[in-house]
Formats: C-alpha cells, structure tokens, sequence
C-alpha cells in the first residue's frame, strides 16, 4: 500500500473517485428499485467497486471488457455514460439499447464494452471472440472478461479458457468471488477451494487477489494484461470480493448473517482507500466531500435525464432483434 501511494498516488485518487461514483450509482438505482420506478430485475455492485475500477484502469480505451447480469459498475469504470445507463435501466429511448436491455445487456461497442449479460459464464466466451478478432486484426488490444465464481461451474468458461489458452488470445480472465452464487455459498457448489487450479490447469499465469483492495487488483491486471500484449497468450485473476445486497434487489438474504456482511463491511473498498489517501496527505477532506458531492450531483442529472426521455415507440418492437427488418 504505501509503495504504491508513493508510486501512482494520482491514480489512486482518480480510483477513489471512480468507486464513490459506482457506489452512487448504485445506490439510488436501489432506491428507484424500491419506489418502481425500474422495471425488470437489477442486481446490485455496491461492495465489488474495487475489481472493476483496478481492472480498468489498466487497460485503455482502444481494449475491450464482457461483463455479468452485476455490470453496472463495469459499464462505468469503461467510461460508459451515467446518463445512457439510467435511460436504458428506466426502459427509455435514450438508453444505449434504446430502452430495450434494461439492466442486464447494457452495451457500447465503440466504447470496448462488449456487453452486459443475463446468461451465467456467456461472457467468456464472448472474449475469446474478441481476442480473436484481436489477433486477425494484427492489434495490441486486450479483451478483460468478468464473470463470477458460480460461472465456474459453467462448461462455457472452460471452453474459453481452454481455447484462449491454445491460441494465446490476449485475454484477461478476471474472476469475482463474492461468495455466493445466487443464494448458495461458493463452497457448497464447488468441489475445490480458490479456484486457482482452474487457471492452472489450463496452463495459464493465475493469481489470486484481494478483490477489495484496488491497487492489488490494478497491479495483478496491469501485469497479466501485459503478458497479453506481449503476445504471450491469458491469464486467470481470481478477486475475493462482497456483494452487499442480495443477490437481486429484493432479495431477503436469510442466507447469511448480519455479522458476515459487517465483517465485510469493515474492509470496505472505498473507505479504506479514503483513509489511506487522507493518512498520505495525497487527498484531503474537502477533496473527498467534493467527490461525494460531484457523484450525488451527476446521478441525480442522470436520474433527470432518464425521467424526462421518452420510451421508445411501439413500432420499434422489433427493431434490433433481427438482422432483418419485418
């Protein structure tokens, strides 16, 4: 931690206020949740900002990332528009699928953002795709692929780490172990523990990493996805993180205990940056109220925009969903 204050201390202060953007985000989509405002199912990232903010912030603009059903603080940590978003999670026309994803299939492909999605361990596969194209393109793109521990399970993702593994595919495998797959704790759907011999046994660089710290998930990433930009084929990154909610947002969560969650909580992502950056004297209180004020005030715009744009007309049913007009 300290090197790494004295090392990129500017960083770390953008990545602060990158999670306390996510986390706001997040936090009132839970409420206009509550009050109906969203149709659909949302699943919350409030607990997990650290992967996705370290995750990308060592990747660039020009690289690409598949996400999960739990996308949004991915979308935004790939620069994604808070104002699109929240259009596309209100069903509304201005929303980057015109109103017609909601929550789970946010995309922007000129953004590197391949896509949210509903469908458990679809996303590997979708980043062997790219890093393929990656490669006949003759590019040094790199393709990061989130997805959780339950997709572990999954054949899809063997299927793609296996054939990253065969042809050196510049892709980043990124791991979130929240615990819990739906309502089932990981332990009891998996036979090992840690998940590292799964990269192991695919024959590719693995390390596991403390998916609340930032910094530790930036330098585990920006180390294999150079490893994919030398040429020098994927890695597996297995992050042990928290999901705070529940698995959807209505979820009860009588599965586990209020002293786990606090247990958790006590490691919070952002806090414990906030402390470590004021302690440094790299940010100070009016730095980091600043923060918390710029990121209530740019949802409560994205909020406004979502409410004012209008839903998308019925005549466009079934635009998008096949490559033909009907």
């Amino acid at each position: 931690m300290p090197e790494a204050v004295e090392e990129y201390p500017e960083l770390l202060a953008e990545q602060l206020k990158e999670m306390i953007l996510i986390r706001e985000f997040e936090t009132q989509v839970s409420s206009l949740f509550e009050a109906n405002e969203l149709p659909g199912f949302v699943h919350l990232y409030i607990g997990q900002e650290a992967v996705g903010v370290g995750a990308c912030s060592a990747i660039d603009d020009e690289d690409y990332i598949t996400s999960t059903h739990r996308g949004h603080g991915h979308a935004i940590a790939k620069g994604l528009d808070p104002d699109r978003m929240m259009a596309e999670l209100f069903g509304k026309e201005t929303g980057y699928c015109g109103g017609k994803s909601g929550s789970m299939h946010i995309a922007d492909v000129d953004k590197g953002m391949l896509g949210a999605n509903g469908i458990v361990g679809a996303g590997p596969t979708l980043a062997v795709g790219a890093g393929l194209s990656i490669r006949q393109r003759q590019s040094d793109a790199v393709c990061l692929s989130f997805f959780g521990e339950g997709a572990m399970a999954e054949g899809s993702v063997h299927e793609a780490m296996n054939l990253a593994g065969v042809l050196d595919l510049p892709v980043v495998f990124i791991c979130e172990n929240n615990q819990y797959g739906e309502m089932t704790p990981a332990a009891n759907q998996h036979h090992v523990d840690g998940f590292a011999t799964r990269g192991e046994t695919y024959g590719m660089p693995t390390e596991m990493v403390d998916g609340m710290v930032v910094q530790d998930v930036y330098e585990a990433t920006a180390e294999a996805v150079e490893r994919a930009r030398s040429g020098d084929g994927p890695s597996l990154l297995v992050c042990e993180t928290y999901r705070y909610h529940g698995h959807y947002e209505g979820d009860p969560t009588r599965y586990r205990t209020d002293e786990e969650l606090e247990q958790w909580q006590a490691r919070d992502p952002i806090e414990s940056l906030e402390t470590t950056l004021l302690d440094a004297g790299t940010v100070d209180e009016d730095n980091v109220e600043a923060m918390r004020e710029g990121a209530t005030d740019r949802i409560d715009e994205a909020v406004e925009f979502a409410r004012e744009s209008t839903f998308p007309a019925e005549e466009t049913a079934f635009e998008g969903v096949y490559t033909e007009e009907l």
